[in-house]
């Protein structure tokens, strides 16, 4: 999709951007400054919430796993009091079940970290009845494979032997994985 196909902002350019991740929030604001709109962020799920009910905004980027929660709480908020604004939602832990509960809360589109501003402008400026275009660099299989492992391995508290048993494979497997880097 070329920028001439997209939405223009608009009259409201207010975009809320909801991420515990500081550097990365303040990296996005400058980026999503840049891009025309005005950004206000929050660093929790109570900070985002707060700003949709005190002044809802015409945009969102809000992160779905927060420390004190989850970021759809956010999303409920904005769709209560702004049923027009066009939230997007991060994760670095794609799954296909969490997408469906976002757009089903009313999230506009759904992106998987690492997404660049363009990826979020493109997401939130996009027609609402047009099908967003597949990934310009999807994540590859090991990848995805290794998100996963990463997932159920923080989900058990780090605790190797309970990781294996939940993945159905051997502990040293596991363990010869886990010591690995990411790939790409």
């Amino acid at each position: 999709m070329s920028t001439t196909d997209l939405q223009e902002i608009g009259e409201d350019k207010s975009l809320l951007l909801v991420d515990d991740d500081e550097p990365f929030l303040r990296r996005l604001a400058r980026a999503m400054e840049k891009r025309g709109f005005e950004p206000e962020p929050a660093g929790s799920v109570a900070a985002g919430k707060a700003i949709a009910t005190a002044r809802p905004p015409a945009y969102a980027v809000v992160d779905l796993r927060l420390e004190d929660g989850n970021g759809l709480d956010v999303v409920e908020v904005l769709r209560e009091k702004r049923p027009d604004c066009r939230v997007v939602v991060l994760t670095g832990y794609g799954a296909i079940a969490t997408a469906v509960a976002a757009v089903k809360i009313g999230a506009t589109d759904y992106l998987s970290k690492p997404a660049d501003a363009n990826d979020i402008t493109a997401a939130l400026l996009a027609p609402q009845d047009e099908l967003p275009p597949p990934p310009e660099n999807p994540m590859s299989a090991d990848r995805v494979r290794w998100e996963h492992i990463q997932r159920v391995y923080e989900l058990c508290d780090r605790n190797v032997s309970e990781t294996a048993r939940r993945l159905n494979m051997h502990r040293r497997t596991l363990q010869r994985i886990l010591a690995k880097r990411s790939p790409r």
